[in-house]
C-alpha cells in the first residue's frame, strides 16, 4: 500500500495562521507528496476514522515539518572548538562523518547531528531536529562537499533533512578566510570561501557555484577584515590576544562594492537561484537590499529604513538571534527588540538561528527567541514553515513545503503540546514524517538504522 491517512484533531494551518480541526491528510510513499488533504465528519465513531495502515495523531498539535532557514552542517558547537580549530585540526572525512551521524548530539560527544530525529533519546537539554527541510549556508571549509551530502540524503544512503546547500560562500580575498599569522594567504588552511575579486570575477564565480550545484548563492557583504593588526587566540568568537587592542580590535567592513554586490545577484537571478547575503553592518545589509537579494542574515544594526527597504524590495529577514544570544549578549534586548520593529513594519521572518555555531539538535531555540522578542507565535510557526520555504527560493526551489495541500511534501510533524500556551511544546516533538516517510513516531526514532 504506497497510500495512507494521517488523522489529527488539532492541525495548525501556516496559510491561515489558524488551528484546523478533524483535518485528514492522505499521502503517497511513492512520490512523497500529500495526496489530498479534507475534514472529516465531526461525528464520525473513532473507530471508523482510523483504518489499517493509517496513522492517528488526534490528541497531539500537528503541523508542516519546520524549515530550519541558516544552519552549517559541517560545524559543531563554538563552545566545544573555534570555527577556526574544526577547519584546521579535522580531515575531510572526519568533518563528512560528523556532519552525518545518526549519534547523540550531545556536546560532550563532540559529534553533532544531521539526522531528521535522532537514534537515542536525546539529553534533557537537547531537542531532536523537527526541520525536514534545512537551509545550508556555506560548507565552512568543505568546499562542495554539503551537495554531495544533499544528493546521498535524497538518494537514500543516509537520513537527512532536505538540504538546500550554497556550497562555498563568496567574499573578496583575505575576508572571510582563514588565517594566522603564519600565513597570510591562508595556504595551509582550508579556504572558507571563494574570493573573487571585481564585477568578472563576481560573475564568473556566481557560474562556478551553480556548476557545483549551489540551490542557494551565499555571500558576505562585510565581514572582520582588519583581524591580522590584533590576531586573536581563534578567529571566532573573537578572543584578545594582544596587551593593548584597539578600542575596536576586530570591525566589520564592507567587502565587495555595490557593483560586485550587484552582479552577484543579477548572475544568480539568470539561474533562478536565490541569493543570501550575510550582513553584521547596516551598510552592508543597504546594499545587499538594493540589489535585490532574497535573504538578509543577522542584520544586527538594522533601522527603520533598512526595515521599510526590505518591504518593498520583499527581501527577507533571518535574524539568527540563537547565535547573537551567545555572541552578542550584552546588546541582545535590543537585537530582540529589532526584531519586533521589523515585524511590526511588516518584513517577511524566516527562522533560522545559525545552527551548528551551536548544538545541532537546538533549532527550536531560535522560534523561542522569536516568540521572546514579543512576535506573535501564529506568525512564529508561519515564519518556520512557509516563510521557510520562501527562504530558500519558494517557487524557485522545485518543491513546495511548509503548508499541507494537494502537491506539497509530505512533511508532517506533531508535538506534545499547544505552542501558543505551552512554552516548551515545541521541545515535546512526538512524531516526525518527511516525504511520507515517518522517522518519528510516539517520541521513538523509527528506521535510522
Amino acid at each position: 500500500m504506497t497510500q495512507f491517512t494521517i488523522h489529527t484533531s488539532s492541525l495548525f494551518d501556516p496559510k491561515i495562521k489558524g488551528t484546523r480541526s478533524n483535518v485528514s491528510i492522505t499521502v503517497d510513499s511513492v512520490t512523497g507528496l500529500i495526496v489530498r488533504v479534507f475534514e472529516r465528519d465531526a461525528q464520525q465513531p473513532p473507530e471508523e476514522v482510523v483504518q489499517p495502515g493509517d496513522i492517528d495523531l488526534r490528541g497531539k498539535y500537528v503541523l508542516p515539518g519546520f524549515v530550519d532557514a541558516h544552519t552549517h552542517v559541517f560545524l559543531y558547537s563554538y563552545d566545544e572548538a573555534g570555527a577556526l580549530q574544526q577547519k584546521r585540526d579535522e580531515s575531510i572525512v572526519e568533518r563528512m562523518v560528523r556532519g552525518s551521524q545518526p549519534l547523540s548530539h550531545s556536546p560532550s560527544s563532540r559529534i553533532h547531528n544531521l539526522q531528521v530525529t535522532t537514534n537515542r533519546p536525546p539529553l534533557p537539554q537537547s531537542t531532536p531536529p523537527t526541520h525536514p527541510s534545512t537551509r545550508d549556508l556555506g560548507s565552512e571549509g568543505m568546499q562542495d562537499f554539503d551537495a554531495n551530502l544533499r544528493d546521498a540524503i535524497a538518494r537514500g544512503l543516509t537520513p537527512g533533512p532536505r538540504l538546500y546547500v550554497a556550497t562555498k560562500v563568496l567574499a573578496s580575498t583575505g575576508s572571510f578566510e582563514c588565517r594566522t599569522e603564519n600565513s597570510a594567504g591562508g595556504h595551509c588552511l582550508p579556504s572558507s570561501a571563494e574570493a573573487v575579486d571585481g564585477v568578472e570575477a563576481c560573475r564568473q564565480a556566481v557560474r562556478r557555484r551553480i556548476a557545483a550545484g549551489a540551490d542557494i548563492i551565499k555571500f558576505f557583504a562585510d565581514y572582520r577584515r582588519r583581524i591580522m593588526r590584533s590576531p586573536p587566540a581563534q578567529q571566532h568568537p573573537y578572543i584578545p590576544s594582544v596587551l593593548h587592542p584597539p578600542q575596536e580590535p576586530n570591525p566589520d567592513y564592507m567587502v565587495f562594492s555595490q557593483e560586485e554586490i550587484n552582479m552577484i545577484v543579477a548572475e544568480a537571478k539568470l539561474a533562478r537561484c536565490p541569493v543570501s547575503a550575510h550582513c553584521a553592518t547596516l551598510e552592508g545589509a543597504l546594499g545587499a537590499i538594493e540589489a535585490g537579494v532574497n535573504s538578509i542574515e543577522h542584520a544586527y544594526f538594522a533601522t527603520d529604513e533598512m526595515f521599510e527597504r526590505m518591504v518593498e524590495k520583499g527581501v527577507i529577514l533571518v535574524p539568527t538571534l540563537a547565535i547573537a544570544e551567545k555572541l552578542h549578549a550584552k546588546r541582545f534586548a535590543q537585537i530582540l527588540g529589532q526584531v519586533k520593529r521589523a515585524h511590526e513594519m511588516g518584513v517577511r521572518l524566516a527562522c533560522g538561528g545559525d545552527t551548528g555555531t551551536y548544538p545541532h539538535g537546538e533549532n527550536a531555540r531560535e522560534m523561542e527567541l522569536v516568540i521572546q522578542a514579543g512576535i506573535p507565535v501564529v506568525d512564529v510557526l508561519e515564519a518556520c514553515t512557509v516563510g521557510g520555504w520562501e527562504s530558500c527560493g519558494g517557487e524557485m526551489c522545485g518543491r513546495r513545503f511548509g503548508w499541507l495541500e494537494d502537491g506539497a511534501q509530505a512533511d508532517v510533524i506533531a508535538l506534545g503540546g499547544d505552542p501558543g500556551s505551552d512554552f516548551e511544546a515545541l521541545r515535546k516533538v512526538d512524531f516526525v514524517m518527511k516525504d511520507a516517510r515517518v522517522w518519528k513516531m510516539d517520541g521513538e526514532a523509527q528506521g535510522m538504522i
